[in-house]
């Protein structure tokens, strides 16, 4: 089993810890300056290093198939990259494509079904390619530094996408798992369509992805793909404000390790509140509303 990170200029991507403690503590990392970035990893044991001139996933996906071949379950960050790459390295190893894991083991993956309302347990006849979700395990920090492996990969001329333009994604639409600050919107919150918006725009404004709990994405106010929670996106932000949110189990366990967590709720001993850095006892629509008034006051 083995772990696989795609870097761009020597950074790691959310989830590169996880995924190198998913497999065991074996990872190849391949990109620009993927050195500088092995040399980050926290939850490696051996890491084989390959530089490569550019990210693109056609040529990195023929020119890593020789070298994998024998590895019986690969593993790669679901982040932007990874995802990228995934799907063509199945298809050049000949592999299944188990995406969306939460858990991946030697023979098996834990991959959400079912517009995320569930897992299932996937067993494929052979080798497979699994994507695993950030901020589903954690990962514990080894001893000491890992073993550096340097290897060369040959280059593959392959048919590839070719980059027009990068842009910065609005907050809106920012990936959660990948957001560094997200906005929770729960069942206190959100009664009608009007309180979700309100929270997408003041995030907008704060620079935060807007999630959901499970009541709210079933009641229809926010897509699934906003649902925060062990059957839904497992973040691991540096902050997360919890709007009417009491904690439940199932969205708890989607939250990763956040630094900082803040509770707006009525109920100062829900779950969610207690485990807080601030807990502010307060009506949840009453405090939001008043800090879209305040940001919009200051942009005047």
């Amino acid at each position: 089993m083995l772990g696989v990170v795609v870097v761009r200029d020597g950074e790691l991507p959310l989830g590169a810890d996880e995924v190198a403690a998913e497999a065991g503590g074996a990872v190849l990392v391949v990109g620009t300056n993927a050195k500088v970035a092995a040399d980050q990893l926290t939850a490696a044991r051996t890491v084989w290093v390959a530089e490569s001139g550019t990210v693109t996933p056609g040529a990195l996906a023929g020119a890593l198939a020789p070298v994998l071949g024998e590895v019986h379950a690969v593993v790669l960050v679901a982040a932007a990259d990874g995802r990228d790459l995934a799907p063509r390295l199945a298809y050049a190893l000949g592999r299944p494509l188990l995406s969306g894991a939460n858990a991946v083991g030697p023979r098996s993956a834990d991959v959400l079904r079912w517009g995320s309302q569930g897992l299932q347990e996937l067993t494929p006849n052979g080798p497979f390619v699994a994507t695993l979700q950030p901020g589903v395990r954690g990962a514990a920090t080894e001893p000491g530094p890992p073993r550096i492996v340097e290897i060369e990969l040959t280059s593959v001329d392959a048919p590839d996408a070719r980059s027009l333009e990068v842009s910065t994604p609005k907050a809106r639409e920012a990936d959660l798992a990948e957001a560094r600050r997200v906005l929770g919107a729960g069942a206190g919150l959100v009664s009608d369509q009007a309180q979700m918006d309100l929270l997408v725009e003041v995030g907008e404004r704060l620079g935060a992805a807007a999630g959901a709990t499970r009541v709210v994405t079933d009641a229809g106010f926010a897509g699934h793909e906003r649902q925060i929670g062990t059957t839904g996106v497992v973040i691991d932000p540096d902050l997360y404000i919890a709007f009417g949110v009491s904690g439940a189990a199932q969205h708890v366990g989607g939250l990763g390790a956040p630094k900082h967590v803040i509770s707006v709720n009525t109920d100062p001993c829900c779950p969610m509140t207690a485990m807080a850095d601030l807990g502010i006892v307060a009506d949840a629509p009453a405090v939001l509303a008043e800090l879209a008034r305040r940001l919009e006051d200051s942009d005047g």
